[in-house]
């Protein structure tokens, strides 16, 4: 059975930068991804946080390329899951990024990865796992 996973913006920065232990378990877990024909969905929303840390169009183009095309989906994001990110985010104090994060693979029934704090107030939304939890 092919699993879906979705990697919060920092999973992706943890393997492209090289940050350590991080780097190195976000690089096995997307090895292992790829070795065993899985997906890592990806959003316009991770795309948009990349280019608001400074990342160029291409090197964003580049953090991705290490899956190939058959192991990374590109997902939309609807006018639905906006307006449920705006009535949760508040009520939280969860940042609504996070809250799209979290809804995104909720509905696309992916499996969260993420190191980030603020997705533990989430957990009804979705599951979230490290990156070691599944290498």
């Amino acid at each position: 059975m092919v699993e879906k996973f979705y990697f919060d913006t920092s999973i992706w920065l943890d393997y492209y930068e090289k940050r350590g232990k991080n780097g190195e378990a976000a690089l096995d877990l997307i090895n292992k991804i790829i070795k065993e024909n899985h997906i890592i969905l990806c959003s316009p929303l991770v795309i948009k946080e990349l280019k608001n840390l400074g990342y160029f169009l291409n090197e964003i183009n580049d953090i991705f390329s290490i899956a190939k095309p058959d192991n990374i989906r590109l997902v939309n994001i609807t006018k639905e899951q906006i307006k449920e990110m705006e009535k949760i985010a508040p009520k939280r104090d969860v940042p609504k990024k996070d809250v799209l994060h979290a809804i995104l693979a909720r509905d696309y029934e992916a499996q969260l990865i993420t190191r980030d704090y603020h997705f533990q107030k989430l957990k009804d939304i979705t599951l979230l796992k490290l990156p070691e939890e599944f290498i």
